[in-house]
């Protein structure tokens, strides 16, 4: 798979978390993938429980604002340094960030996500 190509399914993925799209994130990964966010959690079946990640996220952000700052790219997978920006439905700003390792499939879906970044920092941040 290309570099372009492997760009594109990344900048879809964070998109679809901006827009806090549950079809377009469930589309964005292949019927069978897993996704680590955060790694040390058991991992999510991505089309069973993504939707209710998002619907979480749209319980509790008026707005997400991911940004990518760097993207490492070696055979089918990327490794995304990124932080999110966003604004609680309470009106409180969160800034966190973090590293996700996405495994593309031959297909052009993601097949596994691997998220290292602290959901304690940010719960904090609502929390303050």
């Amino acid at each position: 798979m290309s570099k372009e190509a492997i760009e594109a399914i990344v900048a879809a993925y964070f998109a679809n978390i901006a827009a806090m799209n549950p079809e377009g994130c469930v589309n964005n990964f292949a019927q069978d993938a897993l996704s680590y966010d955060p790694v040390g959690e058991p991992p999510t079946k991505v089309h069973e429980g993504f939707r209710e990640f998002i619907g979480l996220l749209q319980a509790t952000y008026e707005t997400l604002e991911p940004t990518t700052e760097h993207m490492f790219i070696g055979g089918n997978e990327a490794a995304v340094k990124w932080t999110m920006r966003g604004v609680s439905k309470t009106g409180k700003s969160v800034t966190f960030e973090g590293i996700t390792i996405f495994e593309i499939n031959p297909g052009g879906k993601i097949q596994t996500t691997r998220a290292y970044w602290n959901p304690a920092a940010m719960m904090a941040q609502l929390r303050s």
